[in-house]
């Protein structure tokens, strides 16, 4: 690439610092939330607990391993939020598909919690339900089974392409239901025991250690970035970077959002990156967004050692 990118560019909100107010707001039980993760941590809990089998459990690491790294890392958040990529329609749409089998939300509704939080973060001051600063229970209950209803929101406006978009647009309305034909195919196979493993405990692990990751890493860790001006920094995880396929490098994503890479520096290993790099190869994505494609940032400065 030789055109230099706008690394915290945000398109999608509309002029935030006219009226905007990322501290002020009221967060609220959701009920959608609490019937949908409520019951897939109590089928995934007792369910999986009475119907183990070998077989279940290697559904579990298959599937868990394959919707967290080309569904929310690749497909969600580094092509579907922040296009750090381009690939064919056909990839983008499955790799989609497999995010939206991770239970969080559909990929409307991902973009929209993505880029108010987002937003939030960087602004002098926000509400801790987006800085994840509440004691870990409350955050845990808050992040799991709670949304938040901001007095004076920012407007996020998605691209008319990404908005019409008449695949994207099913997959929203339709993200739960997106579970059943898999568990068809599941039970079909394994019985029971697959659709508890492969289901049920696969989102419900999923939801956790999203939600245990994002507080770790807005609370403690390592930071070679510092985002001058921000209410909240990211911290890098290490010792969670093969499980989260890249994501816990959280300290680089705020440093470089538009990055493909998250992993940058020696050691820090980002299987989300070495996936794409195959994919590259072999000819089927292309315009890898790195850091040395994004125009330097003046709030950004580099830290000799932060802890």
């Amino acid at each position: 690439m030789t055109k230099k990118i706008n690394a915290y560019a945000n398109p999608r909100i509309d002029r935030p610092e006219d009226r905007a107010d990322a501290l002020r707001g009221t967060v609220y039980a959701d009920p959608v939330k609490i019937v949908w993760v409520g019951s897939m941590f109590l089928l995934g809990t007792i369910g999986s607990a009475l119907t183990f089998s070998t077989s279940a459990l290697v559904l579990f690491l298959v599937s868990t391993g394959t919707t967290l790294c080309l569904g929310h890392s690749l497909g969600m958040h580094r092509r579907f939020i922040h296009r750090s990529y381009n690939c064919p329609s056909w990839m983008e749409y499955l790799f989609v598909h497999f995010g939206v089998l991770v239970g969080l939300a559909g990929p409307f509704g991902m973009l929209r919690t993505h880029d108010l939080r987002d937003w939030a973060q960087r602004q002098p001051e926000c509400h801790n339900y987006f800085s994840h600063s509440e004691s870990w229970y409350r955050d845990f209950w808050w992040q799991l089974f709670c949304s938040i209803r901001l007095d004076c929101p920012p407007k996020i406006a998605i691209e008319l392409e990404i908005a019409n978009d008449s695949v994207h647009q099913f997959m929203e309305k339709n993200w739960m239901l997106q579970q059943l034909p898999w568990a068809l195919v599941f039970f079909a196979i394994g019985g029971w025991a697959w659709v508890f493993w492969g289901i049920c405990s696969r989102v419900s692990v999923s939801i956790l250690g999203h939600w245990l990751i994002g507080h770790f890493a807005h609370n403690t860790g390592h930071r070679d970035w510092h985002v001058d001006g921000a209410a909240v920094q990211g911290f890098n995880v290490p010792f969670a970077a093969l499980l989260t396929m890249g994501e816990s490098w959280h300290n680089n994503h705020h440093a470089y959002p538009a990055s493909a890479r998250l992993g940058l520096e020696p050691g820090q290993w980002d299987p989300g990156w070495w996936v794409l790099q195959a994919l590259q190869r072999a000819g089927l994505v292309s315009d890898l967004i790195t850091p040395d494609d994004l125009a330097a940032r003046p709030e950004l400065v580099r830290c000799v050692s932060i802890a």
